[in-house]
């Protein structure tokens, strides 16, 4: 059974009290686990503005799970997001080797800052 690592991102509805996102998170976490996957790290962002109105509401509360599992538990994990009421939207993203080099890198806290070339900073501050 070939293992692969995964971002799972999904925002739930906004509507909820903040012991319903704690549930609705452990849920997909515990679905994961029970389905032969392991999970890397879960990481809540709360609550967000949206750019654009989605389903009649201007935020939702976003979450981001890191996880290592079987190709299987995709599609399963999905329809379980898709029939939950409070699932607004998800992403899955399944890992290439450059991007678990840079998860990894991201880990260690040795993410290169963004390149940023200095000489044109200074040469607009001069104007």
């Amino acid at each position: 059974m070939s293992r692969s690592y995964y971002e799972l991102t999904y925002i739930i509805s906004p509507v909820l009290e903040d012991d319903e996102y704690e549930g609705i998170v452990e849920k997909f976490t515990q679905f994961i686990r029970d389905n032969g996957g392991e999970i890397d790290e879960v990481d809540e962002w709360g609550i967000r503005k949206f750019e654009f109105e989605m389903d009649n509401k201007s935020s939702g509360y976003y979450v981001n799970a890191y996880f290592t599992a079987p190709g299987e538990l995709i599609e399963k994990l999905e329809r379980a997001l898709r029939i939950d009421d409070h699932i607004m939207r998800y992403l899955t993203l399944k890992y290439d080797a450059k991007m678990l080099r840079h998860r990894e890198q991201q880990r260690k806290n040795e993410v290169p800052p963004v390149f940023v070339e200095e000489q044109d900073e200074e040469e607009n501050d001069e104007d």
